[in-house]
């Protein structure tokens, strides 16, 4: 795949803001979302800015091209990252369809400067009883309600 030279602008920009933050006190990540030829969102890793570790560069945007698209799926978007997404970010874009994702860094290099996501991506392969956090079923039969009622609406918005 040819990357274009418009292309290249919104990468050096997620690139621009990862360097960014780390100026602010924030961590080395940024990303935009791109629909057609303009940015709609840009953002920066903010996680010890915020005290929030949902706060990566890649959520950050998304919440603000939802805001401002006044919708929660991006399809016709892109994102630009300034390194691969993290299994929450990946999660993340997943739910919201962009529709590419163009990305600096690997993780690899992340890991080698202390962000080490792998050892989410090979939790996700253990079995339930056996990852390192305990993950307890209970209640199933009251929980199940809400799912019920789910089913059931008629005015509900998929997604």
């Amino acid at each position: 795949m040819e990357i274009s030279e418009k292309q290249k602008e919104f990468m050096r920009e997620a690139i621009r803001l990862a360097s960014e933050s780390v100026s602010k006190g924030g961590g080395p990540f940024g990303a935009v979302i791109v629909k057609g030829d303009e940015i709609i969102a840009a953002s920066s890793n903010s996680v010890t800015l915020d005290n929030d570790p949902t706060a990566h560069a890649e959520v950050n945007t998304i919440r603000k091209a939802c805001a401002k698209l006044g919708t929660f799926v991006l399809k016709g978007c892109d994102i630009y990252t300034s390194c691969e997404p993290c299994p929450m970010c990946l999660g993340a874009i997943y739910w919201a369809h962009l529709d590419h994702i163009y990305y600096g860094n690997t993780r690899k290099a992340a890991a080698e400067i202390g962000f080490d996501d792998d050892f989410i991506y090979r939790e996700l392969k253990v079995s339930l009883n056996k990852r390192s956090i305990p993950i307890i079923k209970m209640m199933t039969d009251e929980a199940a309600e809400s799912f019920n009622l789910w089913r059931n609406n008629t005015t509900k918005i998929e997604y």
